[in-house]
């Protein structure tokens, strides 16, 4: 049968990114504790055509997939995948990004009942042939923030609300990234309190007084996320949004920043 994605095209024009989006596949996601976490992943999944070429094939992306679905996966794992799709596609360039639910363990502060949080995470590689590959980390990190503004000017009480981190790390070759548990552990701590599935009455009860005794903006939120985050190893560059969904307004308060480093 003839190959028709082979067939030459005279238009001239390479396309930077070819592939597969909206593929959904479980990938199993290495974990701190040196195991690995079944996922949902979301994928898209996509190379560089030359110019001269018509199509690229599509059925080799999923072909590339399927093994590596059924192996723990980290950055190396993701840079041999993408080294595969270079060789078997025959292009100068891939790109592969999964985006899954990731949910780490939380223990209530007094009563200390486990339950476990989940977090939108994304991984995200990018690599031209012959080069190491491009790293990106992304995650969503929730917590609770209380307005500093509210607590001073009112009698009794102060307005809160549930926040979010946005993250995403990108990382100089050759060095590790941070385990998406530490990285969640850091960025709560910015907020008034960090938050928890499961909360009996004395948890609650701390969990309201941390955040009353821990009142920031969304500013200072932000801001002490980036001082933490500079202090990560190997970054070289990175963007966060924090968003405070305002319990008293039918809006949210937004601060964000994106920063390269040395």
């Amino acid at each position: 049968m003839q190959d028709v994605q082979n067939l030459q095209d005279s238009r001239g024009i390479a396309i930077q990114h070819v592939g597969i989006k909206e593929a959904h596949l479980p990938f199993l996601i290495k974990t701190k504790e040196g195991g690995f976490q079944q996922v949902l992943a979301r994928i898209r999944f996509t190379v560089s055509l030359p110019m001269e070429y018509k199509g690229t094939h599509m059925s080799r992306f999923l072909e590339i997939l399927m093994p590596w679905s059924q192996k723990p996966l980290a950055e190396a794992e993701m840079e041999a995948m993408l080294t595969e799709a270079l060789e078997v596609l025959e292009a100068q360039s891939a790109e592969v990004e999964l985006s899954f639910k990731f949910f780490i363990d939380k223990y209530a502060p007094v009563s200390k009942r486990h339950s476990v949080l989940d977090l939108d995470c994304t991984f995200m590689g990018h690599k031209e042939k012959g080069q190491p590959m491009q790293f990106r980390l992304g995650v969503e990190v929730p917590f609770t923030s209380l307005c500093p503004c509210s607590k001073e000017i009112s009698d009794y009480g102060a307005h809160n609300q549930r926040s979010v981190a946005r993250i995403q790390l990108e990382f100089k070759p050759g060095y590790e990234c941070i385990y998406i548990e530490d990285l969640a552990q850091l960025v709560e701590a910015q907020g008034s309190s960090p938050i928890y599935p499961l909360l009996k009455r004395e948890d609650e009860k701390a969990v309201t007084e941390r955040a009353y005794e821990n009142p920031k903006f969304v500013e200072d939120i932000l801001r002490d996320n980036i001082l933490t985050i500079r202090e990560i190893p190997g970054l070289s560059w990175f963007s966060l949004e924090c968003e405070n969904y305002e319990s008293i307004h039918n809006h949210s308060a937004y601060a964000s920043h994106e920063e390269h480093l040395g």
